[in-house]
């Protein structure tokens, strides 16, 4: 094979000469600290995780450590943990970028410089970079970077989940590189100029610390290892581990995917203006050999709010696509994208610009762009093709001052945060897990409700929201939450129109995404029940915020009215106000009249699909009550036979 033009011998068919004068070690070796510098990343985020004081890093896991090489080797990111994936695909261009700009010259031992801005390092303002250098011998062998979630990095809103901010200025604090600690010892100013920003300052400055904390451990795992097997050894193994993906990846290139041209759309909502427009993401995939182009050129123009995403949020989604779709056998590095590129002009909804093209909520148009590729490879793909998951998180993002007179927030905890994947040719999905660019923690019940004045009411699954299929989708979530005190609320279903849950293979899609505000008024059915109702009574009484629903009786309906989710840009509520968020269906995969029977009376009596959708979708006719007698339910062989004659 040929990479930039010059031949290119696989790993494995290296000699153990050529591979000695390549790498400065022998295999075992560089495979062992390729594996060591693993164990680094795991044990600097667990450290974080086991001491961080914020919900946010405790509870959800946000955050993302990596190892990058020197200047020398142009900064190559051999290394990630495995948590949050938004973060690890923009954190090789954040390294180089900023240790660029700040000057690599300018760096010192005990040095931490902290960067936050999306258009030099990707995410959003609260994702703030802290990187490391590492020196041996007076010179920089590497880098240990954390990238963690601030709580509140200013702006007008707090926390600053909200689709709504028009510009960079209502964001929040932009952090271009800048020092940090000096010589192991806090810089009073670049600490002033964050707490004199940011709110909750009290959670921030520990979380810091142990953010702190764990790039010293990383410095020290790594400096062990090179005082074990050498600096050159060590600069071989990153240089190997990089190579290691792009050798998997192109292998999978050449021969997973069919040569050709492969287009695909898929669409937000609107912004936080108004309602007015829709934006669409539109991808072309031209793959020849070993190599693939994607190319985002006809994607709509920036959205007028902070729905935007930037183009390392785009180069993330690519790349975890293609390796989720095609390639899962060597760890993801930046190696991972030596054969692919992406082609994107500036200022459109997924490459925005400042000062107008706001980014906040990069997560809901880079996963679209995640979705397109899915899209794009189905027929390619064939039986390996993967549908749509929730797609969405709706985040719910609130704030107020408890009894005692003490402020508080909450973010990403009471929304439509987790929900279900798509199935697959290994079986059905599952029905509550983060989405495809994630990897965090779902918060605990009882550590939502110590830290915030909320009831969380119900987690469960949606009777009839998976997508049907031989292997069916996971089934759409549906999350209540009672709020006891006053509080400002922000909501943000962006993708209610279709559901992002589109199924592969012949399955079929699952239901999409909505939610509700229920008045205090309706609290009086809990009250006496202990649970806010399912039936679709209830949601007369309710308000909608997002969705495509029926107008009248305010239920899910897909060819009923859109309702647009910033009509109410801030909803402001009084005690035993309930939110309701069902999240989008999973996909399916295959044809449903496939699926075996057996396989669906089971879900009858599990309550994922009903005896009604058993015969509609599946063709298969079960007798019983699900509810009270589920032991008891059978299958009508004889009329399941004339249901799938005629369906077939």
């Amino acid at each position: 094979m040929a990479i930039n033009g010059e031949t290119h011998t696989p790993l494995r068919d290296l000699t153990e000469a050529q591979f000695q004068e390549l790498y400065a070690s022998d295999r075992f070796t560089a495979a062992v600290l390729s594996s060591r510098m693993r164990y680094i990343v795991k044990h600097m985020c667990t450290g974080l995780l086991n001491n961080a004081f914020s919900l946010i890093l405790r509870d959800w896991y946000d955050f993302a450590a990596t190892i990058s090489g020197p200047p020398e080797l142009d900064y190559p990111m051999s290394t990630v943990s495995d948590s949050l994936v938004l973060f690890i695909g923009t954190m090789a261009e954040a390294v180089r970028n900023s240790v660029t700009e700040f000057g690599v010259d300018e760096l010192r031992p005990g040095d931490v410089i902290a960067v936050n801005d999306p258009y030099r390092t990707g995410n959003h303002v609260n994702d703030v970079c802290f990187i490391r250098p590492v020196f041996h011998d007076g010179r920089i062998i590497a880098f240990v970077t954390i990238r963690a979630h601030q709580l509140d990095m200013g702006g007008i809103v707090p926390a600053g989940f909200s689709g709504s901010k028009k510009n960079v200025y209502e964001t929040g604090l932009s952090i271009p590189p800048m020092l940090l600690y000096r010589d192991d010892k806090p810089v009073k100013s670049t600490f002033n100029l964050i707490f004199d920003n940011a709110r909750f300052c009290a959670l921030l400055l520990p979380d810091i610390k142990s953010l702190y904390q764990s790039l010293l451990l990383g410095e020290r795992l790594l400096l062990e290892s090179v005082n074990r097997y050498g600096a050159d050894a060590l600069l071989g193994a990153i240089r190997y581990s990089c190579d290691v993906s792009a050798d998997a990846m192109s292998e999978a290139l050449r021969t997973k995917i069919p040569d050709g041209i492969y287009e695909a759309e898929e669409s937000v909502d609107a912004d936080g203006i108004d309602a007015s427009r829709e934006y669409r993401i539109k991808l072309r995939i031209a793959k020849h050999g070993e190599n693939i182009e994607c190319d985002l050129s006809g994607t709509s123009a920036q959205a007028r709010s902070s729905i935007n995403c930037g183009v390392l949020d785009v180069k993330t989604a690519i790349g975890v696509a293609l390796k989720m779709l095609i390639e899962q056998e060597t760890p993801y590095s930046s190696g991972s994208y030596r054969n692919i590129d992406v082609v994107i002009p500036p200022g459109t909804i997924c490459s925005a610009v400042p000062p107008d093209g706001a980014i906040f909520l990069y997560w809901e148009s880079s996963i679209p762009v995640l979705s397109a590729v899915y899209r794009a490879l189905e027929k390619a793909l064939g039986p390996d093709a993967v549908g749509g998951d929730y797609g969405s998180l709706m985040i719910h993002n609130a704030n107020g001052v408890s009894e005692a007179g003490v402020p508080w927030v909450t973010a990403a905890q009471c929304g439509g945060e987790h929900g279900p994947w798509s199935g697959t040719k290994a079986g059905d999905g599952d029905s509550y897990t983060v989405f495809y660019l994630a990897n965090n923690i779902d918060p605990a019940t009882e550590a939502i409700e110590s830290d915030i004045p909320a009831v969380v009411l119900r987690k469960e699954y949606a009777l009839d929201t998976a997508g049907p299929g031989r292997h069916r989708g996971g089934a759409a979530v549906l999350k209540d939450t009672l709020w006891l005190r006053d509080a400002e609320h922000w909501t943000m279903p962006l993708h209610a129109k279709v559901s992002c849950g589109f199924g592969v293979y012949g399955g079929g899609d699952g239901t999409a995404q909505a939610n509700w505000v229920f008045p205090p008024e309706t609290y009086k059915v809990v009250a006496a029940t202990g649970a806010l109702p399912t039936d679709r009574s209830i949601y007369r009484e309710s308000i909608p915020v997002g969705g495509m629903l029926d107008p009248e009786t305010k239920t899910l309906d897909p060819k009923g009215e859109y309702f647009y989710f910033a009509s109410t840009p801030t909803w402001r509520t009084t005690p035993n106000t309930m939110f309701r968020y069902q999240t989008a269906g999973g996909g399916g995969w295959g044809k449903p009249m496939e699926r075996d029977p057996e396989r669906v009376l089971r879900d009858v009596r599990d309550e994922y699909v009903s005896i009604e959708g058993a015969r509609r979708d599946y063709g298969v006719a079960v007798v019983g009550d699900p509810v009270n007698d589920p032991e008891g339910l059978r299958i009508d062989q004889e009329a399941t036979r004339r249901l799938r004659g005629a369906g077939g």
